[in-house]
């Protein structure tokens, strides 16, 4: 069995620590902790087909947008991001926000977080280059809102 190193993963303003891949579990389940700054907002709203994913709050409290309904996850409280729900998150709080996202099954990994992260930073604290966003997005079964909508 193969152990994940807890790499911290700049992604733009947040940060994301894989403390589960999918090949650790056989495939079952992936599992990383996303550091939210506060006043910050995740500006890829996204659905996916192939897992859901489970938010729970470690610290502070992030606001998620599903389908169009708002939610607030603070600390020991969750969410269940259905397949093909859209969904985005912000911490629109004075303090930064930590929350542990499960993914099962583990289809989706660090690798996406990487390269989402090479993209920001390519853009230099400007406009992301959006159309090398929903490559990457869509490379790792991630629809943008968008084109999910259309």
């Amino acid at each position: 069995m193969s152990q994940t190193t807890a790499e911290t993963i700049a992604v733009g303003p947040f940060s994301v620590r894989f403390l589960v891949e999918g090949g650790d579990s056989g495939g079952s389940v992936s599992v990383f902790e996303c550091h939210v700054p506060a006043s910050s907002a995740m500006q890829a709203p996204h659905s996916h087909d192939a897992f859901e994913e489970t938010i729970y709050g470690l610290e502070g409290a992030t606001t998620w947008t599903i389908d169009g309904e708002r939610t607030e996850v603070g600390v020991g409280e969750a969410v269940c991001v259905r397949r093909g729900a859209i969904h985005g998150f912000e911490n629109r709080g004075t303090e930064d926000a930590v929350f542990l996202a499960i993914a099962s099954p583990g289809v989706f990994g660090s690798a996406y977080f990487r390269e989402v992260g090479e993209v920001l930073a390519a853009s230099a604290g400007g406009p992301p280059d959006l159309a090398a966003l929903g490559e990457v997005m869509r490379r790792h079964g991630l629809t943008p809102a968008a084109a999910a909508k259309a």
